[in-house]
């Protein structure tokens, strides 16, 4: 089956779209478990997104990096923080440092001011996926915010893997994905920094009854 490449643009800025639906639904949401679903489902829209192109353009090893981040991102890594979330007996971020209402407006700034960078960039390219990297940036910006903006050590986790999806979401808008042994090689790196994070969590609950970072200032004391 053939799509006009117009239409298949059109998809891929749809399920770009979506991704970037889901960092609103994050930064919104207060429950640590909710946080986990929707960074696996932005994974899943990712997977749709990379599957996507693979079919637009041709290129088979798009199709092994979107399995690499269904397995890793939508099962492996949502299932080791719900563990953590467990063993914690933490449901709710009750503190943050930026509330939800001024959060999103943050991210809605932080949306134009990655759509002011790449608009000069973007009319440069010829790529099915140009318009998505924009979309790509502003998630990696968000992701970062929900690192500050957070006081959880499993919500910051989620911030940086946000920005993971971001950086993937644009190697994949720019250039149709970073070559495979890259792509594999930063998977892995983030499975362990994903296992090492839970890791932490447990010793921050075990040293401090708590996994609010905040405390880690006494350690300055």
């Amino acid at each position: 089956m053939q799509i006009s490449p117009h239409i298949g643009s059109q998809l891929v800025d749809l399920c770009s779209a979506l991704l970037l639906l889901t960092c609103f639904a994050i930064v919104a949401q207060r429950r640590l478990s909710a946080c986990v679903d929707l960074f696996a489902l932005q994974s899943a829209f990712l997977v749709l997104t990379a599957a996507l192109v693979a079919f637009l353009t041709g290129n088979p090893h798009i199709y092994i990096a979107a399995a690499l981040t269904g397995v890793i991102k939508v099962v492996i890594i949502p299932r080791v923080l719900k563990k953590v979330i467990e063993r914690l007996n933490v449901k709710r971020e009750l503190v943050m440092n930026v509330n939800v209402p001024a959060g999103l407006l943050i991210c809605g700034a932080l949306v134009m001011l990655a759509f002011f960078i790449t608009q000069p960039i973007i009319p440069l390219g010829f790529l099915l996926t140009r318009d998505s990297l924009a979309i790509a940036l502003a998630i990696v910006l968000i992701g970062f915010f929900t690192m500050i903006a957070r006081q959880k050590a499993v919500s910051q986790l989620v911030g940086f893997l946000v920005m993971e999806n971001g950086l993937f979401l644009g190697a994949t808008a720019a250039t149709y994905g970073m070559p495979l042994i890259v792509e594999l090689g930063v998977f892995f790196d983030v499975l362990i920094a994903a296992l090492i994070a839970g890791i932490y969590t447990n010793r921050l609950q075990d040293a401090f009854d708590n996994v609010d970072t905040n405390h880690l200032t006494t350690l300055k004391e």
